[in-house]
């Protein structure tokens, strides 16, 4: 399809005059209100286990929207929550999971989860599908979440369950390599230092729970983000190497793939993307991926002044609802 070259989100809140701005202030203090979940857990063939978040419509619906979130973030993030509270109040049911680990209670496996990961992501839809609820299902991933949406949707092409009418992916890091190399700028240090701490903390929680696997000695030897990559997150999850870990995982190398309306949203001021995340010249000639780049919103941001919804919320109501 042609690219989207005129967003509707044309103007941020004055005081968010940076794209810095705009992505922290919303991160810390946006709180969305009125989002009841009711939990379940699903336990896996391989030993562990997914707590996924239900939020009901107030009516019976027959339309369900599954919410992935981003790297350490959880159901209760304020870009989810946003999310899934429009949605039912517009009549849809949402599914809000959390990746493993990322649930408040450490996963059983070595294993965590990362931004290739799409075995749980097929599973949490056929759990909602076993269901016999939903005659249509949208997938909606935000930062690393739209990553995996996006590589799930390219992997499985025209083998997407049938209910699979289409995806939104907002912010979404297409292409690790590239990203990862940014996080080592120090216009990135904030974001770098935020994202190393908590997962560097997550390694100490796996190598108590697995002694002698993990050698967290080797924690120092960590100098960029790639060294954590190749130290850790690549062989706890059976990659190779932090390149093989990039290559695999990145939805850059899968988006020819998708066979269902895709929505990928990524600002051109977003300051944890690269140029290598923004696919003009796939979305230019491919007939399901929408590639929309407005100038400002920042990371998984995109606030209105005065309002709950952030546009991103909207536009994804709005794109599905076309669908």
């Amino acid at each position: 399809m042609p690219i989207i070259q005129n967003s509707s989100y044309t103007k941020r809140p004055f005081y968010l005059f940076s794209r810095h701005l705009e992505t922290i202030i919303p991160s810390i203090f946006r709180k969305i209100e009125g989002v009841e979940y009711q939990r379940e857990r699903l336990e896996l063939m391989d030993g562990d286990f997914l707590d996924i978040d239900w939020s009901k419509a107030t009516v019976a619906a027959d339309r369900l929207v599954i919410v992935t979130h981003g790297l350490e973030g959880n159901s209760d993030r304020h870009y989810v929550k946003g999310t899934v509270k429009l949605f039912n109040e517009n009549g849809w049911d949402a599914l809000a999971w959390n990746c493993r680990s990322c649930s408040g209670e450490m996963n059983r496996n070595l294993r965590m989860y990362h931004h290739g990961d799409i075995e749980d992501i097929q599973t949490v839809i056929e759990h909602a599908l076993s269901q016999n609820l939903y005659k249509s299902i949208h997938l909606i991933g935000f930062s690393m979440g739209g990553n995996i949406t996006l590589k799930y949707l390219g992997v499985h092409g025209a083998s997407v369950p049938k209910a699979i009418k289409g995806g939104v992916a907002i912010s979404a890091p297409c292409d690790l390599t590239s990203s990862a190399a940014l996080l080592d700028e120090p216009k990135s240090y904030f974001y770098k230092r935020k994202f190393y701490t908590k997962l560097s903390e997550k390694m100490r929680l796996k190598a108590a729970q697995f002694p002698g696997v993990i050698d967290m000695s080797r924690l120092s030897e960590v100098k960029c983000w790639r060294d954590f990559d190749e130290l850790f997150s690549a062989p706890i999850n059976g990659f190779e190497s932090a390149q093989d870990f990039y290559d695999q995982a990145s939805s850059i190398n899968y988006l020819t793939g998708i066979q269902r309306p895709t929505l990928l949203i990524n600002a051109l001021n977003d300051p944890i993307l690269t140029p290598e995340c923004f696919p003009t010249a796939i979305a230019a000639t491919h007939p399901y991926l929408f590639l929309e780049t407005p100038k400002k919103g920042g990371h998984v941001a995109f606030m209105l002044a005065g309002k709950e919804y952030a546009w991103m919320d909207l536009r994804a109501l709005e794109f599905i609802n076309s669908l």
